[in-house]
Order: C-alpha cells, then sequence, then structure tokens
C-alpha cells in the first residue's frame, strides 16, 4: 500500500497541536488508561485503520496493558480478560462506531449499561475518545497513512 498524501495534520500545522489538546482534555474524565487503550484499539480495529492499530499498541504496552488483553480485544465478547466496566465501555465504543448498522445506533440499553459503570465526566470522556478515534481512523483510511512510525 502507499499513502495517497502525507498525513493531513502535518499538511495544515495548526491542527496536530489543537488534536493533542483535545485529546489531553479527553482524558480528564477519570478513566482508566488501560480502558481508553482498548477503546482506541477496538474502534480502529472496526474501521480497518492500521496505523491507528499498530500505533495504539506500543502506548498500551507502556501505560501497562499486556499483550493477552490486546490480541484479545476483538473477541472481547468471549475473552475473559475483561471487567464488566471494560466491556460496556467497549459495546459503546461499538454502538458508536458501526452507526448505521442498526436503527437505533446506540440503545438505551447500550448506554445504560455503560452508564452504571462510569459517572458522567466518565461517560464524556469515553464518548470524546471513541469519536476523537473514528475521527483519526477516517483520516488515515481515506489518505492511506501506512502503519508503523512515519513521523
Amino acid at each position: 500500500m502507499q499513502t495517497r498524501m502525507k498525513n493531513p495534520a502535518q499538511i495544515l500545522p495548526n491542527v496536530y497541536p489543537a488534536v493533542l489538546k483535545v485529546i489531553e482534555a479527553a482524558r480528564e474524565g477519570g478513566v482508566p488508561e488501560a480502558t481508553l487503550h482498548l477503546l482506541h484499539l477496538r474502534t480502529s480495529q472496526i474501521n480497518g485503520c492500521s496505523f491507528c492499530v499498530v500505533g495504539g499498541i506500543p502506548g498500551a504496552k507502556k501505560d501497562g496493558e499486556t499483550d493477552d488483553r490486546l490480541h484479545a480485544v476483538s473477541v472481547w465478547r468471549e475473552a475473559p480478560y475483561f471487567t464488566d466496566a471494560e466491556r460496556a465501555a467497549l459495546a459503546l465504543a461499538e454502538a458508536m462506531t458501526r452507526m448505521s448498522d442498526r436503527p437505533d445506533p446506540v440503545p438505551d440499553s447500550v448506554w445504560d449499561d455503560a452508564a452504571d459503570h462510569f459517572d458522567e465526566k466518565q461517560l464524556a470522556s469515553i464518548v470524546l475518545t471513541v469519536g476523537l478515534t473514528n475521527l483519526f481512523n477516517r483520516v488515515n483510511v481515506a489518505t492511506r497513512q501506512i502503519a508503523g512510525p512515519t513521523w
């Protein structure tokens, strides 16, 4: 695969610092970093963003994530490695990412399960993290960004 263009955040220099600030702000909700890494990875897997899947693993491992959990996140429903809270967050991330797959994209049952485990500030962090990951995925997939260190 060959990239179609440089990463748009490299072309428009004000984008990258602004995005970093939004990412930093989204992480202020009190959600465990491990959970946020899992959400980023699962969302990126669904969207087929190799740049984000490959790029997200080192940060997750640096923050203590295990290989077992990273390898199993694509099958989180069947794998024994995830807490009920992580499962609720992963279900919300999948619903938010696969919005066109059903008439009610984020059903109350999915939202309510997440709300049983996370307070409003944490839910804000989860929603923003998944939303930002979907943004990154769409930019990277459309421009065919190559996985691995490129910056």
